[in-house]
């Protein structure tokens, strides 16, 4: 990517509110799951995950397929991947599956960003909201062997050649992992034009880059990673959010004298033209999985903050965040 469209798409992050394989299978009217008022667990579903196995989506995803399933909240939920430029190969099918009542896609705000920096005609704001999930904050993360011990040792080492030190992210360019590093660099004096910033699809790809130190630093949520931090493969040198996040010792950016937050997000949207009751199962689903001490369980071992909304809230906060997206990308001739 050319370093004025990084520099371009550096300056999207002031505009966005970011605190804040298989064939398809289309339902009929009812769904295979049922009405929603029904006590039993529901069948049938299936969740579409848009990019590859491992990274953030996919485990969003399948945690929330095994809580369902403990809980005796839903049966045999079946989680599959279809990754493909950002998210968007997934994004276009989802749409294109109008009035498949029983499945669903995992997505957030790399796909917000994916679907006006890749070449597709498919918008979030095509598709069904159904929930948004949780929040968390980035991560700033090394191999274990890297020479950086600290957050200051790797700004030191980045403000004297930010071409030199590549840095990785598991999503596209105008997604969470790229805008996070891009307003680091904002926010400890770095050109953004000169970052040199390595796309991958998703966190699974991301992993082998850090292992196997093909990168300076990632950028990321460290959920994913939980294992290799846990194990010391991964070292965390600071976190993104307001407060530590539980479980990982690494200081906040602004306990480093860093003045950055920085927060993802993830949720579910449907397809178009799906029956309200389909949709008012869906949500139904969801709110009981909240709900639940499996879930609130998960989102303490991920590492994940609670930020449930659904139905037109959820809707709302979509279409605010793809006018965002649309709005700065449009200003500066890049969607």
């Amino acid at each position: 990517m050319g370093r004025t469209n990084i520099l371009k798409l550096a300056a999207v992050a002031a505009g966005i509110m970011l605190a804040a394989t298989g064939c398809g299978v289309t339902g009929n009217d009812a769904g295979a799951s049922g009405s929603a008022a029904e006590s039993g667990p529901v069948t049938g579903l299936r969740i579409m995950v848009p990019n590859s196995p491992g990274g953030g989506y996919d485990t969003t995803a399948r945690v929330s397929a095994q809580v369902m399933e403990e809980a005796d909240i839903a049966k045999s939920v079946e989680v599959f991947n279809l990754a493909g430029a950002g998210g968007t190969v997934g994004l276009a099918r989802i749409v294109n599956e109008k009035g498949n009542n029983d499945l669903g896609m995992l997505m957030g705000l790399g796909v917000v960003g994916a679907s006006y920096t890749n070449d597709t005609d498919a918008r979030l704001t095509d598709t069904t909201p159904i929930a948004r999930l949780i929040q968390e904050p980035g991560a700033i993360m090394v191999s274990k062997d890297s020479p950086y011990k600290t957050i200051e040792d790797l700004v030191a080492a980045w403000k004297k050649d930010p071409s030199k030190l590549a840095v990785g992210g598991g999503s596209s360019p105008g997604g969470p992992d790229h805008l996070l590093p891009m307003q680091l660099a904002q926010a400890v004096g770095i050109d953004a034009k000169k970052v040199n910033y390595v796309s991958y699809d998703g966190g699974g790809d991301l992993l082998p880059a850090i292992l196997g130190n093909k990168l300076g630093f990632a950028a990321s949520g460290a959920g994913e990673f939980l294992k290799q931090i846990q194990s010391g493969d991964v070292r965390v040198l600071a976190t993104s959010g307001a407060e530590r996040l539980e479980g990982v010792d690494a200081p906040t950016l602004k306990e480093s004298g860093i003045d950055l937050e920085f927060s993802n997000w993830r949720g579910l949207v449907a397809p178009p033209g799906i029956s309200d009751e389909a949709k008012a199962r869906w949500i139904a689903t969801l709110e009981k999985m909240h709900a639940s001490e499996e879930w609130k369980a998960a989102l303490k071992t991920n590492g994940w903050t609670d930020a449930f909304i659904t139905g037109d809230e959820f809707a709302g906060f979509l279409t605010d965040q793809d006018k965002r997206v649309s709005d700065v990308l449009t200003a500066l001739g890049l969607a």
